[in-house]
């Protein structure tokens, strides 16, 4: 991968100036690549990473949901997909090989929602043929970023 993207996907906030100096390119050159890189689709988004256990009143759940589906003539999974991942409650949508065909992210208010989403949403369309819903308990790390760091003493020791 270009290093810029890498450097960009570690650090979306970082200046072009420092992009230059790190990178040994002109600045004039990192923002035209980078205008280039948006305009086709490279870039897609710049995103911040929130750790929602760290705000109080936070209230939400997350699911990981896998769909079997019934891929359709000559579009296989994509308008099923296309179809599942335009739902506001979904928030990743990945086509897998093995028992499942889709993995989603779901995001809800609570444990209801997202039973409800299942129930009245998803299960209901035509080509969903079951599904399988785990519920998210902790984020140790995520798209890379570690959360929480545990120091070994945390736990006490238990003794007989």
């Amino acid at each position: 991968m270009d290093e810029i993207l890498e450097i960009l996907e570690s650090n979306a906030r970082i200046s072009i100036k420092d992009l230059s100096k790190i990178t040994n390119i002109p600045e004039k050159n990192i923002e035209k690549r980078i205008k280039d890189y948006e305009k086709n689709g490279v870039i897609v988004k710049y995103k911040t990473i929130i750790n929602k256990d760290k705000i109080k009143n936070s209230k939400s759940i997350i699911a990981i949901i896998e769909v079997k589906v019934t891929p359709q003539k000559d579009v296989g999974f994509d308008l099923v997909a296309e179809r599942i991942y335009k739902f506001p409650e979904v928030k990743s949508c990945f086509l897998l090989s093995g028992t499942y065909d889709l993995l989603l992210i779901v995001e809800g208010k609570d444990i209801s929602s997202i039973a409800d989403f299942v129930a009245e949403k998803l299960a209901p369309l035509e080509s969903v043929r079951g599904t399988v819903t785990h519920f998210m308990l902790k984020k140790y790390k995520e798209d890379g970023v570690i959360l929480e760091k545990f120091s070994e003493n945390k736990r006490l020791a238990i003794t007989f």
